[in-house]
């Protein structure tokens, strides 16, 4: 049998999963390489702490303490992580058996996307956050995919699985959301009959009316209610949104840039033909012609329903967080349009399918560059602990000092040696959301203990602006010292330009 055979004939269930494990271990091996701690994986990993509930993520909570067997969370990084691909890929696993009776590996890359999501690498890239993130994706998958025996089994088991997925990240209701819309265009496709369609669909929402019930039982009362308030809705909410979907618009368009934009334009190409065929295909169905009209309706929506779940409900609350963590949805789009591009594909040749691993090829290789990146930052913050632990070390007041207070000062120039690519990936930058030079929580890894994080910048600002002398005056920083406090104030980073090699 020839190689080329191989990459079209049908995998056993054992074969999918060895694909989907492999893919997925991967795809973090850049991130578990690099082992940065990244912004709140400092104080978690320093005080073993959790926090999730008041954040409404209660299941976060009993995860970290199941796995440590502690009622905290100590650093066990990376157990988490890999126990949460091996889950990602038995739900891909069943997510491609969903889809395909017989499948390939060209049938294998159709839901890679889910993972293979160019904004989850800011979900994965949290050593605490990142495995839960995903846990809930996996939850999410599992209650798309779950078909049990008796009415009950179908109705309760997913939602239950939709509140477990709400519990360890919200924005996970983006995703099943989003999975149910390309149930729906996968119904229209398979031709099933209008009933069967409008049941599915009725099924979907009991499920989620029942997960989100569930989930306002069990882990909302622990939330902060300040985190949970939603938009003004009597002071223009629909402008706030408009504002806040173009934002996400911005952040989004970062990743089509050289290479990476000829390479998704084709994907939705190769996506379009066989959206033209199911709109004829709806038009030939024997419904009458307001179900026809209906049915249509609901199709012609899909993407933009898609588009929308990008941020989802992330629109609806009052602080706005347009991370990349928050974009969970773009993976469904994406997934949506290798479907429908694999569906295409196939009809034209057996073969031709395969090139959906060119897309999946230029997220990869994203993700090793966000890796590098990382590598390079942990580099540039190692020997800024370095600089700044040995300044307090070799002076006595310092080191005797009742409380230092270090105040962070944001900005995008302070890794100058990741410029490079920061240029010719911008949404590398996006992503990876490390603009803070120190955290006053990595100063106890060198031995340093009386430095906290000054929470409102009056007093440094008062300090750096009064002409005080400062004891250290350094490159990036400045350290004050009044009585028996110090105050580290943070210098703007230098403008100068990089040398051409």
């Amino acid at each position: 049998m020839r190689i080329s055979d191989y990459l079209v004939r049908e995998l056993g269930r054992r074969q999918v999963v060895l694909f989907f494990l492999l893919a997925t271990l991967l795809y973090v091996l850049p991130l578990i390489l690099a082992d940065f701690r990244y912004i709140d994986d400092n104080w978690r990993a320093l005080a073993a702490g959790n926090a999730w509930a008041g954040q409404g993520r209660l299941f976060t909570d009993w995860l970290y303490q199941a796995l440590t067997f502690t009622a905290a969370a100590p650093d066990i990084f990376p157990l988490p992580l890999l126990l949460a691909c091996v889950a990602m890929s038995l739900a891909l696993t069943r997510l491609t058996f969903h889809y395909f009776a017989e499948p390939t590996l060209a049938c294998c890359l159709v839901p890679l996307p889910l993972w293979y999501n160019p904004f989850l690498l800011q979900n994965l890239s949290y050593q605490y956050d990142g495995p839960a993130m995903a846990l809930g994706l996996v939850a999410v998958i599992y209650a798309i995919t779950f078909s049990g025996s008796s009415r009950v089994q179908r109705w309760l088991v997913p939602s239950v699985l939709v509140a477990l997925a709400i519990g360890l990240y919200q924005i996970s209701l983006n995703v099943f959301l989003g999975l149910c819309a390309v149930e729906l265009i996968r119904s229209v496709h398979r031709q099933m009959a209008w009933r069967d369609i409008l049941r599915t669909l009725g099924w979907r929402v009991a499920q989620l009316l029942l997960g989100a019930l569930i989930y306002a039982v069990s882990a909302l009362p622990f939330m902060d209610v300040r985190r949970s308030e939603l938009l003004n809705w009597s002071a223009d909410p629909l402008l706030q949104i408009g504002i806040n979907i173009g934002r996400v618009l911005e952040k989004v368009a970062l990743l089509f840039h050289g290479g990476y934009t000829w390479v998704f334009a084709g994907l939705l190409l190769c996506s379009l033909p066989l959206s033209v065929r199911l709109g004829r295909q709806i038009f030939l169905r024997p419904e009458s012609r307001g179900q026809t009209l209906i049915l249509s309706l609901m199709c012609l929506l899909t993407l933009p329903v898609l588009v929308l779940l990008v941020p989802g409900i992330t629109l609806l609350f009052r602080d706005f967080n347009e991370g990349a963590r928050t974009l969970m949805g773009f993976g469904v789009l994406l997934m949506f349009l290798f479907y429908l591009a694999h569906l295409w594909l196939a009809h034209n040749h057996r073969r031709l399918p395969l090139l959906l691993i060119i897309p999946l090829l230029a997220t990869l290789s994203l993700s090793f560059a966000c890796g590098r990146v990382l590598t390079v930052q942990k580099t540039f913050a190692n020997n800024a602990l370095n600089s700044l632990s040995h300044d307090i070390a070799a002076h006595r007041e310092l080191r005797d000092a009742k409380r230092i207070y270090l105040s962070v000062t944001y900005s995008d120039r302070w890794l100058a040696a990741a410029a490079g690519s920061f240029e010719q990936l911008p949404v590398l930058r996006y992503l990876l959301n490390v603009d803070y030079f120190m955290l006053a929580e990595n100063l106890p890894s060198a031995g340093i203990t009386n430095v906290v994080a000054e929470r409102e910048r009056r007093n440094a600002s008062r300090v750096g602006y009064q002409g005080f002398p400062a004891l250290v005056d350094s490159l990036y920083y400045r350290i004050y010292l009044i009585g028996d406090y110090g105050f580290i104030v943070m210098k703007e980073p230098p403008h100068g330009r990089l040398l051409q090699w």
